[in-house]
């Protein structure tokens, strides 16, 4: 079944590659107009943005809203009003990762994946309701991980974020439930987006192995697949919960981990 999505306006963060830009397609195919976010070359944004157009997408904007920044983050939702008088779909995307054991965590890399992991999407989903609520209609999708639901070594921040990501899903679905607005998480194991393929660098460096074999030993070590997550996996997923089918499907979490958390 596809998703009808023709004339929502839809804003995904971190979306200019990766599990955004696979996201933002399939909206796009879906028939929704894009507000684009993420920290980018020019060129990465242009591509990006002609990509989108070419799967369908009517109109297709960037914002380069720095989510660390709280002002940033609370003025983005402003700035989608501003462009396209309305917004139906908040794709909370963007994440950052920092490894080392909790005694060696600076405060700075603790602050900077909590403020986008979990501060940025609480601010927007703040400042999103009240226009979804105004339209009477809404999707929020919180991309998550299965670290929202179990933990691995020297990734306390990146934990705790996406627990507390989980946590608000959750929070907002109960107080958005009498209203035709749902609020739902997606939690993907292992991608091989550039988050992941810094963890695989570091890996390989740090037990002299080849790149390949260190992505192997990752994902094997935590997905009985063995397999990599696909984006457009992900993406399919959210297009599905963002769709009539889902209109009763709120405050859910749904696993994308070839097993990961089933073990």
């Amino acid at each position: 079944m596809t998703a009808c999505l023709n004339g929502k306006t839809a804003l995904v963060t971190g979306s200019t590659r990766g599990i955004g830009l696979e996201i933002a397609r399939q909206l796009a195919m879906a028939g929704c107009n894009l507000m684009l976010n993420g920290i980018d070359e020019p060129s990465a944004v242009n591509l990006a943005i002609t990509e989108l157009r070419t799967a369908g997408a009517d109109q297709v904007a960037f914002n380069d809203a720095d989510l660390v920044d709280p002002a940033q983050a609370t003025r983005l939702i402003s700035d989608v009003m501003d462009s396209y008088g309305c917004i139906d779909i908040l794709v909370n995307n963007a994440g950052v990762q920092h490894l080392a054991p909790v005694e060696a965590f600076a405060d700075e890399d603790w602050d900077r994946i909590v403020e986008i992991n979990l501060s940025a999407p609480f601010r927007l989903i703040r400042q999103a309701l009240p226009e979804m609520r105004s339209r009477g209609w809404g999707r929020i999708i919180n991309i998550a991980s299965v670290h929202g639901l179990v933990a691995s070594r020297h990734k306390s921040a990146y934990v705790a974020a996406k627990h507390g990501l989980v946590g608000l899903t959750k929070t907002v679905a109960l107080e958005t439930a009498i209203e035709p607005i749902t609020c739902n998480a997606v939690c993907p194991g292992y991608v091989r987006t550039a988050l992941v393929e810094a963890q695989i660098a570091s890996q390989a460096q740090t037990e002299n192995i080849s790149l390949e074999d260190a992505a192997e030993s990752i994902v094997g070590q935590k997905q009985p697949s063995k397999s990599f997550i696909a984006p457009c996996d992900v993406g399919a997923m959210v297009t599905f919960l963002c769709s009539d089918a889902s209109a009763q499907i709120t405050g859910s979490v749904f696993t994308i981990d070839g097993g990961w958390t089933a073990q």
